[in-house]
């Protein structure tokens, strides 16, 4: 469509705002409140222009055929505004950390104003909180933050109190905001486009002039704002501050890169000076996460820098870890390798590989194993988690990955988790999910033993027995085909086995199952009627389902589901199996499994064997490869002599820690690549010093088969290295001809081997880009699954019966069952996050969740220590009633320290598929621990999950408009991309009120 700008004739897209228009055509306009990635705030009224004789606001007017539109005729009314705005915040931009990406210096320097009516308005700045500030002098009141807070992540609790004299941005109810329920999620940091808010480990080092002492920096304000009257207005000063900023250019660099925590795959901009990283700064074209972050990928980087690193590699000589050279210490490594290897075959080796590794260093690592070792005894820590996610998806559909992409996620018409802590585990993508309730009108279920964070945003909160889901899922089944509530075209069109399926259910009654799991009838008819409604399903799922011996049933069971209702090949649709680690996908993909070559390409087909023993030039093994498991087993059965661990806490990661320390510690030979001394590196004969990702170049994959490069940022800390340079090394040492300059090297390998990676690049992948595998030759990719077939010969899906294999369960002496998994401020084994000190402060210590009634029974008290065993072992924790949890189901987070290690606690139990330890499946004895006198309660006001949110769609600007110093100079909009800022929009939740605490 075409419209007129001051008679010049422009194009424009098809619901495109002016504002996006004039960007892309590179014409200035002053916008200060706009924020690519959220919705139009419409505050400062700074990008006001004529349009058919009417002020509007260029951010949210949408552009239609025949428009015309000035910017020269709105000239006075942006300076009036600009003039509002410079009330709130003082220019001093060369002695100010955000010179150089302020937003409002930029429009103050587009638009005409020359002088500022600079008013403070008095409140203090807080400085509560570890990690951020807020500076009240300095908040241009614009609401970015506020709608950030509402409606991008949603965690609800910024608002704008606009009674107050002046209006200021408050946390929760006029908290302090370490004492508020703000999560620290960093997105109100990101978003502020002056420097009201900012990350403590950038004030003061933005630039030359930012780190002056308090009263220096004063005396050079009043020395510039003296003179400006003589240097004609502040325009002048704005200018010299542009010199600055540009000198700054040299001083910062920014350096995009994927955060290293969990499957998300959020990705950022790292800002640094010299070899500090300042801030992480995500960017709204991230396809991950856009503009949000959690708080550990955006200020829980500072392990990076912890001075436990590892920088020099160590040897175990007379009992004792010494550091020697790089040298000394591969020699020792492969001369045990060799003489291992000659004594005992090459299956007396297991090679662990990194699951926050690159793809190329996955790739490197199997062929080590299989090429130069000759061995698939290879495995990576997807075997602990999500295994059984992958094998229910093979059986069913044919590959192990999430059907689409989280936007297919945030689009569905319903979506149902089970097992999965997503606001904790994956708090981003939770934010999608809230953001598509809150706004869109989506449905929730979440299905947990526990209530946790999402549930409180859920339609429908489903708690079934623990382990049970695979008997939910099968009588939800057989009651969809009984009142026929299934699509039968796609049925007969796309899927095989549903009579042998259908046959198969009728054990799994109603009746039977509100026996077995504890849900009553009229709920799981109620489940069933949401799935029958919807237009489209996404099933979510993680540990809580997968860490079972039915593991590999349950997620059958679920892709079953979705097949009997059509909810597979569209988008919107699928199973989306949450992954935990951030390459844990990629190192599976890659081909570190012992059964798959790289791309799922099997060790057992011969063809596979005899491309990839061509390509490699050496034959390859063709016995069966141990999983990671097994290797334990084989270890305490003398039969596995040498283990090579790159980047896992094996000694955490395992069940029952104690048989696993028994394990490693009779190993002949046990290497461990770390950033740090882990309780598995403390046993190992060789340690040697990693690079982590933010110190190297490489490629992530993420929970939707994302493929996303990043770049380094810093440099590795003392001799640490790249494991793409420790492989290759080894690699060496044991003959092999590896010649790797780079790893867009291996990764042209891989795609000339791997199917599903055959188009991919480093070009294609450069910067923001992105590819979702399978990827074709011509750089085509797949972000929706199955649209015309599914993974098998002939196209179709399968329905495979899920078998109902009955947890363990509490008993006798064990009368508790302890449920375990993660907690938002840290992150698995706890190895980087502990070593972030605002971490730490925020969550010192994990503690035990117990029932408030199991509590009044027991007589436990917050904050009394308590002793949780089983029959394996036991841990010592401080506890705390909660009402998240019921019955006899206790909950621990698996971050725990020394006695609190939930491993002590584990049982031997496994799916039998996958072999995956069933980590939930665990009957304990619970004791309180007589010590006296009850100590203060371990909760904290700095806890979160103590406060209430207080939600709200958002920033409510018909309230700022109200006050005459804000009111409105526009006459009205046209169609805005987003309707009234201060009501719910059509199909939003009416409950939205003052929400409770978060979980505990």
């Amino acid at each position: 469509m075409h419209f007129l700008l001051d008679g010049r004739t422009l194009e424009a897209k098809e619901g495109e705002t002016l504002l996006a228009v004039l960007d892309r055509e590179r014409i200035e306009l002053p916008h200060v409140c706009f924020k690519e990635g959220l919705a139009p705030v419409e505050t400062c009224e700074t990008c006001l222009v004529e349009c058919d004789g009417r002020l509007v606001r260029a951010c949210s007017t949408r552009v239609s055929e025949g428009l015309s539109f000035s910017i020269l005729r709105a000239a006075a009314a942006r300076e009036e505004s600009m003039g509002r705005l410079l009330r709130e915040h003082q220019l001093v931009c060369s002695v100010c950390d955000k010179n150089g990406d302020c937003e409002l210096h930029r429009a103050a320097l587009i638009s005409r104003i020359r002088t500022q009516a600079y008013r403070p308005k008095g409140y203090p700045p807080d400085d509560s909180n570890p990690f951020y500030r807020y500076d009240p002098d300095h908040c241009i009141l614009c609401g970015r933050c506020v709608e950030a807070c509402q409606d991008l992540v949603v965690n609800e609790v910024l608002t704008m109190d606009w009674k107050a004299d002046p209006p200021r941005v408050v946390w929760g109810e006029h908290d302090p905001i370490n004492e508020s329920s703000c999560v620290s999620c960093g997105a109100c940091v990101t978003v502020c486009p002056v420097d009201a808010l900012m990350p403590k480990t950038f004030v003061g080092q933005g630039g030359y002039l930012t780190g002056l002492s308090g009263p220096v920096r004063s005396r050079l304000i009043g020395i510039t704002k003296a003179v400006e009257p003589a240097l004609g207005g502040f325009r002048a000063v704005l200018r010299a501050s542009e010199l600055e900023a540009r000198a700054r250019t040299s001083l910062i660099r920014k350096t995009k890169t994927v955060c290293p925590f969990c499957g998300v795959g959020c990705t950022f901009d790292a800002w640094t000076r010299g070899n500090r990283l300042l801030k992480v700064q995500p960017r709204p074209e991230g396809p991950a996460n856009g503009l949000a972050t959690c708080v550990k990928g955006k200020f829980g980087l500072d392990f990076l820098r912890s001075p436990d690193r590892l920088t020099h590699p160590l040897l175990r000589e007379g009992g004792q870890l010494r550091e020697v050279p790089w040298d000394r210490a591969l020699d020792a490594v492969v001369s045990r390798l060799k003489e291992i290897v000659q004594r005992f075959g090459p299956d007396a080796v297991g090679v662990i590989a990194n699951c926050t590794g690159s793809n190329e260093e996955a790739y490197l690592t199997q062929k080590l194993a299989r090429a130069v070792l000759g061995t698939h005894n290879v495995d990576n820590c997807a075997r602990y988690c999500q295994a059984p996610a992958t094998t229910g998806l093979f059986r069913t559909v044919g590959i192990g990955g999430d059907a689409g992409s989280l936007e297919d996620v945030a689009g569905a018409d319903l979506v149902i988790t089970f097992g999965s802590n997503t606001a904790e585990s994956h708090p981003v993508l939770a934010s999608k999910i809230k953001r598509a309730r809150k706004l869109n009108g989506q449905r929730l279920v979440v299905v947990d033993p526990r209530r946790q964070w999402l549930a409180d945003h859920a339609d429908q909160f489903v708690c079934p027995r623990s382990g049970t889901d695979v008997f939910l899922l099968n009588a939800l089944a057989r009651l969809l085909l009984d009142r026929d509530w299934v699509d039968r075209s796609f049925l007969e069109a796309r899927v095989n086995g549903l009579q042998e399926f259908a046959e198969a259910l009728g054990p799994f009654t109603l009746e039977e199952a509100e026996r077995v799991t504890g849900v009553p009838r009229k709920e799981i008819e109620e489940l069933a009627e949401r799935v029958h409604a919807a237009r489209s399903v996404a099933i979510l799922w993680a540990m809580g389902v997968t860490q079972h011996q039915s593991g590999s049933e349950t997620s059958t069971a679920i892709s079953n589901l979705l097949l009997l209702t059509g909810n597979y090949g569209r988008p919107h649709t699928g199973a989306y199996p949450l992954r935990g680690h951030a390459n844990v996908q990629g190192t599976s993909d890659f081909g570190c499994l012992p059964a798959f070559l790289p791309g799922y390409e099997r060790t057992d087909d011969p063809a596979v064997v005899a491309k990839y023993g061509s390509r490699w030039g050496v034959p390859l093994p063709t016995r069966r490869g141990l999983t990671s498991t097994e290797m334990v087993e084989a270890a305490l059965d003398g039969k596995l002599k040498a283990l090579l661990i790159f980047g896992e806490d094996k000694l955490l990661a395992d069940a029952r820690e104690d048989r696993t320390a028994r394990a490693l510690s009779g190993l002949s030979l046990l290497v461990v690549t770390e950033l740090f001394r882990t309780r598995t590196a403390e046993l190992a004969h060789v340690v040697l010093p990693a690079a982590a990702s933010l110190e190297k170049e490489g490629t992530f994959v993420n929970t939707e088969r994302r493929i996303q490069r990043f770049y380094p940022a810093l440099d590795p800390p003392g001799e640490a290295r790249e494991e793409l340079w420790i492989l290759q090394e080894i690699a060496r040492r044991l003959g092999a001809p590896w010649r790797y300059g780079r790893p867009a090297e291996v990764m042209e390998e891989v795609s000339g081997l791997a199917g599903y990676f055959a188009g991919v690049t480093y070009d294609r992948l450069e910067g923001y880009r992105s590819l979702q595998w399978p990827v074709d030759r011509e750089g085509r990719d797949s972000p929706v699954l199955y649209r015309e077939r599914f993974e098998f010969p002939d196209g179709k899906a399968r329905l495979v019966p899920a078998r109902w294999l009955p947890a363990l369960a509490p008993d006798g002496e064990y009368d508790c069952l302890l449920d375990n998994g993660r907690m938002l401020e840290h992150f698995h084994w706890g190895n980087l996050t502990w070593r972030s000190p605002g971490l730490a402060e925020k969550v010192p210590e994990v503690l035990v969740e117990v029932p408030i009634a199991l509590a009044e029974e027991r007589g436990i008290g917050d904050g009394d220590w308590v002793r949780v065993r089983s029959s394996f072992g036991g841990v010592k924790a401080r506890a705390v009633r909660s009402s998240r949890v019921t019955g006899r189901t206790l909950y621990l987070a698996i971050h725990g320290r020394e006695e609190a290690a939930v491993n002590r606690l584990t049982t031997a139990a496994q799916d039998p598929v996958t072999r995956t330890p069933a980590y939930k499946e665990v009957p304990v004895a619970l004791e309180r621990i007589p010590t006296g006198t009850p100590g203060p309660s371990p909760r904290r006001r700095n806890d979160p999950r103590l406060h209430a949110t207080v939600p709200q769609v958002g920033i409510r600007v018909e309230e700022r408009r109200a006050r005459p110093e804000y009111s409105s100079l526009a006459d009205g909009n046209g169609p805005s991309p987003r309707g009234g800022r201060g009501a719910f929009p059509a199909g939003a939740p009416e409950e939205l009120s003052k929400r409770p605490p978060g979980p505990g």
